[in-house]
């Protein structure tokens, strides 16, 4: 028997064709995935709404120009709001100066997705094993549980990839090293290795999963501005001069992502199709 039922599915099949989120988890939640690690998960819904079961999100990340610190924050475009960084990439991108170009090329806009997992094994992490944690995954990642959910291996995988049960399916991630970048295209969902929880084991964890729309905090516009003047064009507030981005601008095509705070030592993971979309 499972606690997982088909009603939570269609809800998170819905959710995932909208992507609409934006909100208790800790950014510590979320789990390191190194180069040579393969590690094992089961997907796990998010009970108490479904429709909340993935967290699709776009950031802004670059090593500050004031510093030399690895900066980023989450793109307002997110939940479909102005953002200002991306306004003047926009701008600088197609009107500025070569040389300014250049320059803004640096500042790179990822498309990223989070979703909460039960840590089967984790060779490089063994604390995690037994435990709830968060998954920070790209293009790559996506592409395979979509698949999964609703495409070419639903009659196959379906609700089952979220199943603490019997019927239940493993996703098995390999990170491997492509060039000078991570790729996860070797990762499978297997139904090998069940797992051995009652039912209440089952509804403690589900119950466990994290509030995604809560991990990261987004700015307001003019945060967002200052922000971008002090750790791009590296003036503070009073003598900003940075051009004005009054009026909005086309919104890109989606590429970048995860909102940390200024300084923070977390490693960005890109896939390579991330990193190709800026080019």
């Amino acid at each position: 028997m499972s606690t997982f039922n088909t009603s939570m599915f269609q809800s998170i099949k819905d959710a995932l064709a909208s992507s609409e989120s934006k909100g208790s988890a800790t950014f510590n939640e979320i789990m390191q995935t190194k180069v040579g690690n393969t590690f094992t998960v089961r997907l796990l819904p998010f009970a108490k709404d479904p429709s909340k079961t993935f967290f699709h999100y776009y950031n802004h990340g670059w090593n500050s120009f004031a510093t030399g610190q690895y900066v980023q924050t989450l793109s307002p475009q997110t939940f479909g709001e102005r953002d200002p960084i991306a306004e003047e990439r926009f701008k600088v991108l197609r009107t500025g100066s070569e040389e300014d170009k250049e320059k803004m090329s640096a500042v790179r806009r990822l498309e990223k997705w989070l979703v909460n997992v039960y840590v089967i094994d984790d060779p490089v992490n063994p604390d995690n094993n037994g435990k709830v944690k968060i998954l920070r995954y790209g293009k790559q990642l996506q592409k395979i549980i979509t698949e999964a959910i609703e495409g070419e291996d639903a009659e196959e995988f379906g609700p089952r990839i979220f199943d603490l049960g019997s019927e239940g399916v493993n996703f098995k991630i390999k990170v491997e090293q492509q060039g000078d970048f991570p790729t996860y295209v070797s990762s499978r969902f297997t139904s090998a290795g069940k797992i051995d929880l009652s039912e209440d084991e089952q509804k403690g964890i589900y119950d466990g999963a994290f509030d995604l729309t809560e991990v990261f905090t987004l700015k307001s516009y003019d945060e967002l501005k200052e922000m971008f003047n002090e750790h791009y064009y590296c003036k503070t507030e009073d003598e900003s001069t940075a051009p004005e981005t009054s009026a909005p601008v086309p919104t890109e095509t989606p590429a970048e992502p995860e909102p940390v705070a200024v300084g923070s030592n977390d490693t960005v993971e890109e896939d390579i199709d991330d990193l190709l979309k800026d080019l």
